[in-house]
């Protein structure tokens, strides 16, 4: 197994919608206050809902440190 030492790749978030963890970021600290509100920053839909939790998590976590 390789190990990739140096690179920080960000997570996705949504993969249907290709969302990584820096783009919800950026949509809390730019006012988003659920997943729905900031996948609209980046003109997506919701569509499985699977990643509701996580994106809920990345916007309170940024929210709180804002």
């Amino acid at each position: 197994m390789f190990r990739i030492i140096g690179i920080n790749r960000p997570m996705i978030v949504c993969i249907c919608n290709a969302i990584r963890e820096t783009e919800v970021r950026q949509a809390a600290r730019e006012g988003a206050s659920c997943p729905t509100s900031a996948y609209r920053c980046f003109g997506k839909k919701p569509r499985c809902g699977q990643c509701f939790a996580f994106a809920r998590q990345i916007i309170s976590t940024e929210r709180a440190s804002a």
